[in-house]
Order: C-alpha cells, then sequence, then structure tokens
C-alpha cells in the first residue's frame, strides 16, 4: 500500500498532518504488479498543530481556503483506514506494509495521528515498510523521486508534485517498475522451493 502525506513541517509530533492518500498495488494476470485505485483527503489541523510558512509554500496548501474540503484527523484515517483493511481483505493479506518515497517519514506522521486520535486498530504494521528513495537508488541511480520516475521512463508533471494523491501514484508507478524489474532475480532465488522448515531446499543436480 503506497502512502504520502502532505504536512506542515517536518515534526511528527507538532506539525499538522495536512493531507494523505494511499494508492493500492496488485498484481495483474501476468504477475505483475500494477497500481489500481486511489484513496484521498484533506485534512483538517488538529489543535495546537504547527504550520510551518516553509512548508507550506512548498506544497501549495493553504489550510484555511474555505474551498478545501478537509475532514477532522480521525475521520480521515478511519477512511483510510477503511479502504486498506478491504484491499488486505480483497487480496488474502493480513496486514498493510505501508510503501513510501522517505517512508519514514510517511509512516512517522501516520503513527503519530494514529496515537493522537486514539485509534485502537490500525491495519498498517507500525515499523516495516518499503522506502522507494532506497529502492530507485538501487534500481536507477536516483534517490529524487522526480529524477527517479524519469530514470524509469515515467512521465513526471511538476505542477502536480507535493500533492499527496499526485505522489503517491506516481510513487506506486517507480515501485511498481522496480518489483516487476527485479521479479526474474526474486523467482531464481525462490526456484530452489521451501522445505517445511522454512529453509531453502536445493534441487537435485540429476
Amino acid at each position: 500500500m503506497v502512502v504520502d502525506v502532505e504536512t506542515g513541517g517536518f515534526n511528527a509530533q507538532t506539525d499538522a498532518l495536512l493531507e494523505i492518500a494511499a494508492v493500492i498495488v496488485e498484481a495483474d494476470a501476468d504477475g505483475n504488479l500494477r497500481r489500481t485505485d486511489t484513496h484521498r483527503y484533506h485534512v483538517k489541523p488538529f489543535e495546537g498543530a504547527n504550520l510551518d510558512p516553509a512548508s507550506l509554500a512548498v506544497n501549495g496548501i493553504d489550510p484555511n481556503h474555505p474551498l478545501r474540503p478537509a475532514i477532522d484527523e480521525r475521520d480521515a484515517l478511519q477512511r483510510i483506514f477503511r479502504d486498506v483493511r478491504a484491499a488486505i481483505r480483497d487480496n488474502g493479506c493480513t496486514r498493510a506494509i505501508l510503501v513510501g518515497h522517505n517512508a519514514a517519514f510517511d509512516l512517522g506522521f501516520l503513527n503519530q495521528a494514529i496515537a493522537r486520535t486514539q485509534i485502537k486498530r490500525s491495519p498498517f504494521h507500525p515499523f516495516s515498510c518499503f522506502d522507494t528513495a532506497t529502492l530507485c537508488g538501487v534500481a536507477y541511480g536516483q534517490t529524487v523521486l522526480a529524477r527517479a520516475v524519469k530514470a524509469a521512463g515515467l512521465a513526471w508533471d511538476e505542477s502536480q508534485a507535493h500533492s499527496a494523491a499526485y505522489d503517491a501514484q506516481v510513487t506506486a508507478d517507480v515501485f511498481c517498475d522496480v518489483v516487476n524489474r527485479f521479479r526474474p532475480i526474486f523467482e531464481s532465488a525462490t526456484a530452489f522451493g521451501d522445505d517445511s522448515n522454512g529453509k531453502f531446499a536445493i534441487p537435485s543436480e540429476n
């Protein structure tokens, strides 16, 4: 599950969560990963939240704009979690692992929002994640999202950047591209099979 957040700063404990988007990735009929649905919500800053003008200048969010369709933080998380749980169920999984570009940042804000709103059950693993900045560094030699997207041969629209939905979608695209490129290596590694003890079983040479 690919997640992106837009915030009022870099401190998950003090700065506002302003947007959250989750993009579902699934395997197609050929076994390749692709992105499917996008779920995105504008979020009202929690009471006493810090709003750093420099961060707002980057993401272009006006938290007080009268036409901004923002909802309470708890409501936004519950809606996202409902969508994530549906994807977990549909894909026969037990828990979601957050995928993000510099994933620790997104997971940190998500976990702080969960604690702040006292939501008891999160569908996300509390600390495991896949970081596409690292994956893109290995696959393309680029860690900046815009450069990684271009290196993957995908389109990048600067005018849409720093929107949670757009950033989550392009992050999902590069994540799927990396996984699909490395799929032959994964399949080769797992071709040995797995015995009942969870150890690789080396096939006979006969």
